[in-house]
């Protein structure tokens, strides 16, 4: 449902207790070429807490996946080094097997092993493939669900594989097989938005079995998880589909009702493609041919890009979005109401994460900004952290027993927690 933030307690005094980086590398877009540094959308660390010690991994724009201690930010293992910058969110394995999912944008999706002092590389799907739509890049997270693996690629496609994984004399194996391979767009998505750019960049999320994701296009989709595993084709297994109008890179969040909260933004200008550009819908699966609930825009007041790129967080009855044109909002998921907005800067894309009933929120001005959600109609700022460098704050922050880990656009990791001087006030 992608509604989990870590655990609290959120530093009360916060300092930073470590850094480390300057992690930088050079990628292309289009034919243009340029430095990339830190972490950046959607960037989010995992923290795994073993007997010994806690790690916390994350891919960086450097070409590596980095392994560091939570206390001292020194390196637990080697990096794991791939050709490309790495964009998305890793993934550790559920059920306890020591492997790590995660893609780059050197085309592969990889699975990797975490059973000794240096990773594996065990399996890789290639985006770049026969019949990719746009790109061959992996942003999305991935999700492991039961021995299964679910994910989509800027190729446009969407895929499940059998994981088939064991542990064999205390090293960890996998055999795995795409069980599921189907197409995240439709003909008339292209003549609808005028172009071919329907990346799947968001993660996918689900609800009693069934799995949710949308495109570059705009089209909000969801299938039986179960048919698909069986050999159904797109068309057998989908159980919803709706065109929102424009890029959806943002996570879809599903609440215990199973509503579909969707986030969209304001990028391309043709009216044909205009339908829910730069809001954010409340769509309800159960009635696909009139599903919307609620709507609400968040347009740039200057022109130009405008909507969410960032994923919202649903706590108790509201949801709170950070939004492209710079503003904070809290909005109730029964009927779109507003009851909270506060300008944090332009350019937020770092999702806003809940952990024991408060509110951490990152900025492109560099800052962390604590909320207390006491009344989670009108969150109230307990602190506003500035990291020294002024960098974007472009990653989603994971909240672990009092640490913060969060990457930024200036080069560096950071871990943020408490500052137990006793001279502060």
């Amino acid at each position: 449902m992608r509604s989990y933030y870590g655990e609290g307690p959120l530093p009360t005094n916060p300092k930073i207790l470590w850094r480390k980086g300057r992690y930088c590398g050079r990628s292309s877009v289009g034919k243009s070429s340029k430095v990339w540094c830190g972490t950046g959308w959607t960037g989010q660390p995992v923290v795994w807490e073993r007997e010994d010690k806690t790690e916390v991994i994350f891919g960086a724009y450097d070409y590596n996946v980095h392994f560091l201690d939570s206390q001292t930010g020194e390196d637990v293992r080697p990096v794991f080094k791939t050709r490309d910058i790495i964009k998305g969110s890793v993934s550790l394995d559920a059920d306890g097997f020591p492997l790590l999912y995660f893609g780059s944008r050197d085309n592969f999706m990889r699975v990797i092993s975490l059973d000794g002092k240096k990773p594996k590389e065990l399996w890789k799907i290639n985006g770049n493939m026969p019949g990719r739509v746009w790109n061959n890049d992996w942003d999305g997270n991935p999700l492991v669900l039961g021995d299964y693996l679910l994910t989509g690629g800027e190729n446009s496609w969407f895929f499940i594989a059998k994981l088939n994984r064991e542990m064999v004399d205390g090293k960890v194996t996998v055999k795995p097989k795409i069980v599921s391979k189907i197409k995240g767009f439709t003909r008339d998505l292209f003549r609808k938005i005028g172009d071919k750019m329907v990346s799947i960049e968001n993660s996918v999320a689900v609800f009693q079995n069934k799995v949710y994701f949308s495109n570059g296009g705009g089209l909000v989709q969801g299938y039986d998880i179960d048919k698909l595993i069986a050999g159904a084709n797109r068309e057998e297994a989908q159980v919803f589909e709706y065109w929102v109008g424009d890029d959806v890179d943002a996570t879809i969040v599903i609440d215990q009702q199973g509503m579909l909260y969707v986030s969209i933004e304001k990028e391309r200008r043709a009216n044909k493609a205009q339908k829910l550009s730069g809001q954010l819908v409340k769509l309800n699966p159960l009635k696909p041919e009139d599903p919307i609930v609620w709507s609400e825009e968040f347009l740039n007041p200057a022109g130009g890009k405008g909507g969410l790129w960032a994923t919202p967080a649903l706590y108790e009855d509201f949801l709170y979005v950070a939004t492209h044109p710079g503003d904070l909002v809290a909005i109730s998921r029964h009927n779109g109401k507003i009851t909270y907005r506060e300008k944090i800067g332009w350019h937020a894309w770092s999702s806003p994460v809940v952990v024991d009933g408060e509110l951490l929120v990152g900025t492109c001005t560099g800052k962390l900004n604590r909320y207390s959600l006491r009344n989670p109609a009108k969150p109230k700022k307990i602190w506003s952290f500035q990291i020294p460098s002024g960098g974007c704050v472009e990653s989603t922050p994971a909240v672990w027993k009092g640490q913060i880990f969060v990457g930024n656009r200036d080069g560096f990791f950071y871990a943020i927690g408490e500052d137990e001087r006793t001279d502060l006030w």
